[in-house]
């Protein structure tokens, strides 16, 4: 497994595992965006052969995410489910009078991010102020224009692009 780490969030990533797209997908979809202790038990539960490859991409973001940020798995959640195509090995099968018939197994890469929700809490909360300041002084300059329509400055100096005023689509030199 192919390991990234950024300053929030980590990666783990499941190379050329043999299973198609569709399938691997059918319970990405299902886990996507929620939490790692409810990811782990969806996919105990779901019957499905994708759940086990899955889960052992999951259990990894998670260990990365506790040894690398220090943070407990309690607040892990999913931001980024993805799967990605990978390689098709192609084999043979034998079959009657000396003929043989291709064999596609399709491999897929599954790429969990994790990210720590007590850290994204701290950010929004900045995030948050630093735009309600920012609004806060765009609102004052839009008082001071005293425009009663915004739009109207753009309304002035729009060029008319008319197709009947300037002889059509067809009439350039």
């Amino acid at each position: 497994m192919v390991i990234k780490e950024n300053k929030t969030e980590v990666y783990a990533l499941g190379k050329h595992i043999s299973m198609s797209v569709h399938k691997a997908r059918r319970v990405i979809d299902q886990i996507r965006g929620r939490s790692y202790e409810e990811t782990l038990m969806i996919l105990e539960l779901l019957p499905y052969r994708a759940c086990y490859p899955i889960f052992k991409v999951v259990y990894s973001a998670a260990a990365n995410a506790s040894s690398i940020l220090g943070s407990n798995k309690a607040d892990l959640f999913i931001s980024k489910a993805e799967v990605n195509e990978g390689t098709t090995m192609k084999r043979l099968k034998l079959r009657a009078r000396g003929r043989s018939y291709r064999i596609k197994k399709p491999t897929c890469h599954i790429m969990i991010v994790m990210k720590d929700i007590s850290i994204n809490e701290y950010e929004e909360i900045f995030w948050f102020k630093s735009q309600k300041s920012f609004e806060s002084g765009s609102i004052q300059e839009l008082k001071k224009t005293k425009a009663k329509n915004p739009y109207k400055i753009r309304e002035e100096h729009d060029i008319s692009h008319d197709m009947h005023k300037n002889g059509g689509a067809w009439d350039k030199k």
